[in-house]
Parts: structure tokens; C-alpha cells; sequence
């Protein structure tokens, strides 16, 4: 279950910071990445119920996910 979901987080991420990217534009880095983080958490294929658990179970790893595709973006 848990490669499942950090294979989605990682998949998330990339339209995740793609959403931010376009309702904030530049200068506004942390506003973007919590838009990101809960982007990715809402669009979490668990049951609702679990979210908060995996949430904070993978807060470091949809955090590390967020930065790898803000950097993808950058390079594209």
C-alpha cells in the first residue's frame, strides 16, 4: 500500500506545483507549496478518513516530492 501511495505523491506533485504555478506566478514560494502540499493530499487515492494519517506519516516525503517537481518544471 505504501509504494502505492509514494508512487501517486510523486505523480501528484508534478500538478500540484503546476496549479500553483499558475494561480500565484512568481515571488510567492510558500504560498505555493502549501497550495501544492494540499493539492496533493486532497487528490490522495485513500479513503478520506486516511488522509491526515498519511499525511503526516509522509509529510517529509510529499515535502521532498514538491521540491523534485518544482525543480522538473524549472529544467523543462
Amino acid at each position: 500500500m505504501f509504494d502505492k501511495v509514494k508512487s501517486a505523491i510523486k505523480e501528484l506533485a508534478k500538478s500540484a506545483v503546476e496549479k500553483a504555478e499558475e494561480a500565484f506566478g512568481s515571488n510567492k514560494g510558500q504560498e505555493k507549496k502549501k497550495m501544492a502540499i494540499k493539492y496533493i493530499i486532497d487528490k490522495l487515492p485513500v479513503p478520506l478518513i486516511l488522509k491526515p494519517v498519511i499525511a503526516l506519516l509522509f509529510s517529509s516525503f510529499i515535502d521532498d516530492a514538491v521540491e523534485f517537481a518544482v525543480e522538473y518544471m524549472k529544467n523543462l
